[in-house]
């Protein structure tokens, strides 16, 4: 019998969605299946597939078809569902399917990474213990094993009894420990103890551990607590044969130090209560109803996702929550851990490969239920989802940036449909477009619109800094709010402070002749950063010294910029000398586990003031912070953004809400620069219903979404006329296919055109309906490979978040 396979093959300058077929070795006929990952020959290479079909009739070519050389995995790694989820991803996104089919594993899945074969039980035939000698585990390399040994593994890995170990290279390969079994009776260590010498206290000890120890098994480490002796000690035990030590994996886990206290459901005020019992109904009738839960901030969100997940795992099935940022995810994690114990499994960037390796693992095991994690996390190998939920749903982080430029929230609803189960898009602010579809009927629309503590709002005061900057105490820091951090500081109280720039200035000029020190990669100005004396850019991570004199004319008139984090926490210092202040922002949470660190410091009160960037702005939940201040609410209303006026409203908004969480009353003061802008006065009120039809307005009357679709295509390299004239190759493409209803903004040079050395020009599509489009933008894309070998790359973005 003859098999043979599809396999979309990975060849980064020759990338297509078009399977190519090879056969498979008659000894693994019948042994492989759809999702594995094999090597297969690609002209002279050898190269990675996903293996996505398998035939059994040979097909009807005229050249000879090659055999698959090698198979990475014993089982799938990639489900049914995750393969037919990459086909509509490659066709939604405009990405190559091999680009898709990647973002949905951990790293450490790679095939640049090594791999072990190991027995997870001693209950193993003859043959199979013959295979491994006296080894708990083999190298996987299937092009030395024989088609028989496959056979045998893979009919263990199906058993669960043996189990594929990738090794991971960045700290890491499997994390294991040493586990101690006794090999004597209790006769025979009387027998040992007669024989050792009474003044080796040390080995007598050991004996008498072993007695006590029995046929139990204990990892050595607890085993060098409980006695006191030296790991050389019960290598000496190891030696004299009496006692047997076994590696044993152990999972990495990235919360194990947190003290995670259980909880118990809260009481649920009446909104709650129906927001719950709509979304409990559609779990148990298996719907694949899309809900936006809109809830002023503080108004119980979490405690409604954390009902939701509790009652789809009743039903046994499994719950995947979504949250923006990984400096939210500290704060959740320990309430749905606190919720569901070890059932929670945790994905995403702040974790290290191994880390995120073994949450993989876990959850595609079985053994974890609940997922929680950032964008990434929308592909986890969850079976059987009861519900899918996606907090904060309007942040743009969970759109992804590069191929395959998906938004968590698109992916999520295609899983619920998929799996029958009910989607819930939680916000205080939502995107105008799920706010659009709620309205339309398209969402079912729940409301939660009062605190559960009981307390109104926050009071929000603006400062006018064109008044306010002639006499402030410092040029970031009104009088109103360094009096009003007094008085919080003076009753014990916390304040949140937030600036939408990180560093210590925006940039530095000569005063003489007008000089910027801008970035040799990029067309952006240089930051400076205080706390390693040097000039960053934010885009391509160049750095250089802290210039003291003018590098074009000379002169020391050299002078700095604008603000950032860094500056203000200096400001502050001065004048609150005795105040302890922590910084969050990109810079000091670079480590591992930096965000949760610092927040549990805030949480413990070590600190009286937290200031950061907008990564403080929501999902924080500290009851004795009742200031909050936003330095400068205009930063996202100078930019020539369409999204301007939302993302600051959804900012001011959600920051407002870190103050007044518990039975304290909360105040927010805004400075600003632009008083009177409707998205700053609505904020205040945190009137989000009349901002919505406000903004909805201004959108309808520009010609943007919700009201439009939008593509935006990029071509970028390293030779500026050659991308304009590609561009406007495009472009003019455009016009024999789109009708006069179409709008193209465009060809431009992005605004920052160049970074770090490519040349970036940009077109914008406005439509509502072009049947051609999509057909074009496919070919485009196929087309674009051959642009490769001149060193012009394209992408393009289906409802970009942003282009100005």
């Amino acid at each position: 019998m003859q098999q043979f396979a599809e396999v979309i093959v990975d060849v980064p300058t020759q990338q297509t969605d078009q399977p190519y077929t090879y056969e498979i070795p008659p000894d693994l006929v019948g042994q492989i299946q759809p999702g594995m990952r094999v090597i297969v020959p690609f002209g002279t290479r050898r190269v990675l597939g996903f293996l996505v079909r398998v035939i059994e009739h040979k097909p009807d070519v005229s050249f000879e078809i090659k055999p698959i050389e090698e198979v990475l995995d014993l089982a799938p790694v990639l489900s049914d569902e995750l393969l037919q989820l990459s086909d509509w991803l490659a066709k939604w996104t405009f990405s190559f399917k091999i680009s898709c089919l990647q973002a949905m594993l951990p790293a450490a899945m790679r095939a640049s990474y090594g791999k072990k074969i190991r027995l997870t039980t001693t209950e193993v035939s003859a043959d199979v213990k013959l295979l491994f000698g006296e080894k708990q585990e083999l190298p996987f390399d299937t092009k030395n094993l024989s088609a028989r040994a496959f056979r045998t593994l893979s009919k263990l890995n199906r058993e669960n009894k043996a189990e594929i170990v990738y090794e991971v290279r960045d700290r890491a390969q499997s994390k294991s420990i040493t586990m101690i079994t006794g090999l004597l009776t209790p006769a025979q260590i009387t027998q040992e103890k007669a024989k050792t010498r009474i003044n080796a206290l040390r080995l007598q000890q050991l004996l008498d551990f072993l007695l006590d120890l029995g046929s139990a098994r204990l990892s050595q480490k607890d085993a060098e607590v409980q006695t006191g002796l030296a790991a050389s000690v019960f290598t000496q035990g190891q030696k004299k044969g009496w006692l047997k030590k076994s590696q044993v994996e152990e999972y990495r886990d990235p919360y194990s130090t947190a003290e995670i206290s259980k909880t118990e459901p809260q009481k649920l005020k009446p909104a709650q209560t129906k927001a719950v019992a709509e979304i409990e109904t559609e779990i148990k009738k298996q719907s694949e109803q899309v809900f936006l839960l809109q809830g002023v901030t503080g108004s119980g969100k979490t405690e409604v996702y954390l009902y939701a997940i509790a009652c789809a795992l009743a039903q046994k099935k499994t719950a995947l929550m979504l949250v923006p940022e990984i400096s939210l995810t500290p704060q959740m994690v320990h309430r749905v851990r606190g919720r569901f114990g070890s059932n929670v499994a945790v994905l995403h960037s702040g974790l290290s490969e191994g880390e995120k390796y073994d949450e993989w693992r876990r959850i595609e095991r079985k053994e974890a239920t609940v997922v929680v994690g950032a964008r990434s996390a929308v592909f986890a190998p969850l079976d059987n989802i009861g519900v899918i939920i996606m907090d904060e749903e309007h942040e743009t982080s969970y759109k992804q940036e590069s191929m395959p430029e998906y938004h968590a929230r698109d992916v999520a609803i295609k899983r619920g449909q998929w799996h029958h189960c009910p989607v819930v898009l939680g916000s205080a602010t939502p995107s105008l477009e799920s706010r659009a579809r709620a309205q339309k009927g398209v969402y079912r629309w729940l409301r939660l619109d009062e605190r559960i503590n009981g307390q109104p709002l926050p009071a929000v005061k603006l400062v006018n800094m064109q008044d306010e900057l002639k006499r402030a105490p410092a040029v970031d820091i009104s009088g109103p709010l360094l009096e009003a951090i007094k008085e919080r500081i003076a009753r014990n109280e916390q304040v949140v402070l937030m600036l939408n720039r990180r560093g210590y200035s925006s940039f530095i000029m000569c005063r003489e002749c007008g000089f910027v020190l801008k970035c040799p990669n990029c067309d952006i100005s240089l930051t400076m950063h205080m706390d390693s004396h040097s000039m960053k850019c934010h885009y391509c991570g160049h750095e250089e010294p802290i210039p003291n004199i003018c590098p074009s004319c000379h002169s020391k008139k050299i002078r700095y910029y604008g603000t950032g984090t860094e500056k203000v926490q200096q400001e502050l210092e001065k004048l609150l000398p005795d105040v302890s202040i922590l910084r969050m922002d990109v810079d000091t949470t670079k480590r591992k586990g930096a965000h949760s660190r610092l927040l549990q410091k805030f949480g413990a009160k070590e600190a009286n003031i937290l200031l950061g960037t907008q990564m403080i702005a929501k999902g924080l939940d500290f009851p004795d912070v009742t200031l909050v201040g936003v330095l400068n609410a205009d930063t996202a209303l100078s930019l020539p953004n369409f999204r301007s006026a939302e993302r600051t409203f959804q900012l001011l908004t959600q920051v407002s809400g870190r103050a007044g969480r518990a039975d304290k009353t909360g105040e927010v003061l805004i400075q600003t620069f632009n008083p009177e802008h409707y998205a700053i006065q609505l904020a205040k009120n945190q009137n989000y219903e009349q901002f919505f039809g406000m903004e909805m307005n201004m959108r309808h009357r520009g010609g943007y979404p919700p009201y439009f679709f939008t593509i935006q295509i990029v071509i970028n390299g390293t030779n500026e006329a050659e991308v304009a004239k590609k561009i406007f190759e495009v472009n003019g493409q455009l016009t024999q296919i789109l009708s006069q209803q179409a709008v193209v903004l465009g060809p431009t040079p992005k605004p920052i055109m160049r970074v770090n050395n490519r040349f970036y020009y940009q077109l914008v599509i406005k439509y509502k309906n072009e049947p051609k489009l999509d057909q074009f933008l496919k070919e485009l894309l196929q087309n674009s490979q051959q642009d490769m070998r001149r060193n012009l790359q394209l992408t393009i973005d289906r409802d970009p978040v942003d282009f100005i």
